[in-house]
């Protein structure tokens, strides 16, 4: 037990002050990206390691020394887990996935213009030790149970503590992206969180990109979206039920009710084993609750969408260069626009909270191919990407081009999961090192 009264106990209306912040005139609203991506061995296939002379931490000790960034380090333990140069971060997933976090910008193409700067940065390096990043959503060739978790001690303790059956599969083998939008009021949040939820299984499915794991077809489209079915219940899924009313402190309180893992004291972390929730450790005189211990616990929460000071949609395969720029171009086009934004919630206002937590356990196996209502989801599809489009012209004409390679396989009702399948089965003839040359670009 931790017994401290070096500072008042946490309150929720301090929390809610933290959402808050994040509103933001319209004029000033940004989209943010975070880019995940699995590391290979070039001459092996394998998944790149954390610690081997070649692996992901010299890599990364080698733009360090050379490119003048700060290395990020484990607080319990000292070790490298990430650099930092300005607001822009390379971080490690905990199967060495390297992720890209980058500043928000207002345009997409300033984003592009800077993880291309980020990845020429990185190739240098990535060349010099042997690894390439793949534009996949899972390890095509290296499995869980042969995949060491980097030396961070909040992974190692989420990975005894996740009781889903595919929890490693999901930590140590899936990469994403995730993209951030802004909101300028708590009733502007809601609108465009209920609407992201609604959408998200529409989204895994256009960008499914995981068919082949460990050297074989899976059988599903998406294996990471069927991973973080089964990862843990009480902290993925959806945040609500798409209530209208929705507010800052009924998020706050689903986070405050999700069983804790662990907190961090005086530079070590301290194992709670899902044994307390936040509400009560927020509430025990045992405990004297942060700020600090409310920011981990919403960052050990994760579903589809994700509120921060901005809200955060998690649910997307990693994908190649061609398609990934159409993820933040469909958001921007639909939230960013007034009318855009009615015209999706009036075009999903038929499917109701059950039937489409119901399609999310379709979605991982059959992708455009499922059907809600009667209606295939590749139908479904066409029409976000109208919406998207229509307004994209409307207001930002220089980003409509971004749609043009999901616009192109969405009017085949195709994914890029089937792609690769129609490949697979055919020129490629099940060889694995042409999926891994396919799926560097």
């Amino acid at each position: 037990m931790i017994n401290s009264q070096i500072q008042p106990q946490l309150d929720i209306d301090t929390i809610i002050k933290t959402f808050k912040s994040g509103e933001k005139k319209s004029a000033n609203f940004q989209i943010g990206l975070e880019y995940e991506r699995v590391p290979i061995f070039n001459n092996s296939n394998i998944e790149a390691d954390y610690a081997s002379n070649d692996g992901i931490c010299n890599f990364l000790r080698d733009i360090a020394k050379n490119c003048n960034w700060d290395y990020i380090v484990d607080n319990t333990n000292g070790n490298m887990i990430g650099l930092k140069k300005m607001h822009d971060t390379i971080t490690l997933e905990p199967g060495c996935q390297v992720e890209l976090s980058i500043k928000p910008e207002k345009h997409i193409s300033d984003l592009k213009n800077k993880i291309e700067t980020l990845d020429d940065l990185m190739w240098v390096y990535l060349k010099t030790h042997g690894i390439n990043l793949l534009n996949y959503g899972i390890s095509p060739v290296t499995t869980y149970n042969s995949i060491t978790l980097i030396p961070k001690k909040r992974y190692h303790l989420m990975a005894k503590y996740m009781w889903g059956i595919l929890s490693d599969v999901m930590m140590r083998e899936t990469a994403g992206i995730q993209c951030g939008i802004d909101f300028s009021s708590e009733e502007d949040m809601a609108k465009k969180f209920n609407i992201a939820q609604k959408l998200s299984p529409f989204m895994t499915a256009m960008y499914a990109n995981s068919p082949i794991r460990g050297g074989v077809d899976t059988g599903y489209k998406s294996f990471r979206a069927l991973s973080w079915l089964n990862t843990d219940n009480d902290r993925c899924g959806f945040a609500n039920k798409f209530e209208n009313d929705f507010t800052y402190r009924d998020y706050i309180e689903k986070v405050l009710k999700t069983p804790m893992i662990f907190i961090n004291r005086n530079d070590d972390t301290i194992n709670l084993n899902g044994k307390i929730n936040f509400n009560d450790f927020m509430n025990s005189p045992n405990y004297t609750a942060t700020m600090e211990d409310f920011e981990l616990q919403a960052n050990l929460y994760f579903p589809e969408v994700r509120l921060r000071n901005f809200i955060e949609i998690r649910n997307h395969d990693c994908v190649n260069k061609n398609l990934m720029w159409s993820i933040p171009a469909i958001y921007q086009g639909i939230m960013y626009n007034p009318s855009a934004l009615q015209d999706m919630e009036e075009f999903l206002k038929p499917f109701s909270f059950e039937e489409i937590s119901e399609l999310r356990y379709s979605i991982p196996k059959y992708a455009l191919d499922s059907e809600i209502k009667g209606i295939k989801v590749s139908d479904i599809a066409r029409e976000i990407l109208n919406i998207a489009e229509k307004s994209l012209k409307e207001f930002s004409p220089q980003d409509v081009k971004y749609l043009d390679g999901i616009k192109e396989l969405i009017s085949q009702k195709m994914t890029p999961a089937d792609v690769i399948l129609k490949n697979w089965y055919g020129s490629w003839n099940k060889d694995i090192n042409k999926l891994i040359e396919f799926a560097k670009n």
